[in-house]
């Protein structure tokens, strides 16, 4: 990286289909998303770079507003609407199914990682009968019964607050901590098949939203009461959770950052 005084930051929310990648970080096998971008900004500036995200997504999950920022060598016609521009023209050429939805210079010391203070997700449930067509790969498709979303909020709310979520993050989860303050947990039915589970914290851990989803799940269907779930929550035990929900269904939608975080 060129010496930070002749470079100049940027600030962008991206978008992204999570379906045909590997998850958000680079790696050495299989493409994704950090890398897509990546090869579009050396394309159109020169500069083999390694951007910084808000959050690592996984494979299949989805993003509406994900937030980077990278650094460029300062000169040349890089206002950050021809950077945005010149980045999503590479990318449709490319065939990828992401995009920046805006741009904006930033100081050298913005992180979109570190000055995030909040991240929230979206989990999309359709319930049905009939298989997902169109939005398959969009949304987890549970077939049996009407799900009860005035049990799954009760239920929510035994888990809000700061808790030891050991049962509800991956076991290979790196986080040195399981600690975790939950700041919002609630579903609600947007029409007769689809409901939305909504999450919002500082931090997750891997896996943690889709945890809360599977489980919240048993108890919609009636398999599992509010003390269950409140159970699983104080067994500190991975076994204790519910099915892990599909990545299909999940969506980083916004991430949080103070007004002066520029």
């Amino acid at each position: 990286m060129t010496d930070r005084q002749t470079t100049q930051r940027y600030r962008a929310t991206v978008e992204y289909d999570g379906t045909p990648y590997k998850g958000f970080q680079r790696q050495a096998n299989g493409h994704t998303v950090q890398q897509a971008i990546e090869e579009a900004i050396l394309k159109f500036s020169g500069v083999d770079l390694r951007l910084t995200a808000a959050g690592r997504t996984d494979t299949g999950v989805h993003a509406l507003a994900q937030v980077i920022h990278f650094d460029l060598p300062v000169g040349g016609r890089r206002s950050p609407f021809r950077v945005m521009e010149a980045i999503n023209a590479l990318l449709v050429q490319a065939d990828e199914r992401i995009a920046l939805l805006d741009c904006e210079t930033a100081s050298d010391t913005f992180s979109a990682r570190f000055s995030a203070t909040g991240r929230r997700y979206l989990y999309r449930i359709v319930n049905r009968r009939a298989p997902l067509t169109v939005e398959r790969e969009r949304a987890w498709w549970v077939r049996k019964g009407e799900l009860d979303v005035e049990q799954m909020n009760a239920a929510a709310k035994r888990l809000l607050g700061t808790h030891d979520f050991t049962t509800f993050r991956a076991a290979d989860c790196q986080a040195k901590s399981p600690i975790r303050t939950l700041d919002e947990l609630w579903a609600e039915r947007i029409d007769a098949q689809e409901i939305h589970i909504h999450a919002a914290a500082r931090s997750f851990l891997h896996n943690q939203v889709r945890s809360l989803a599977g489980s919240l799940k048993l108890v919609g269907e009636g398999k599992w009461s509010a003390d269950d779930l409140q159970d699983a929550l104080e067994a500190q035990d991975r076994k204790a959770c519910g099915p892990v929900a599909p990545a299909c269904g999940l969506y980083l939608s916004s991430v949080a950052y103070p007004s002066n975080a520029r």
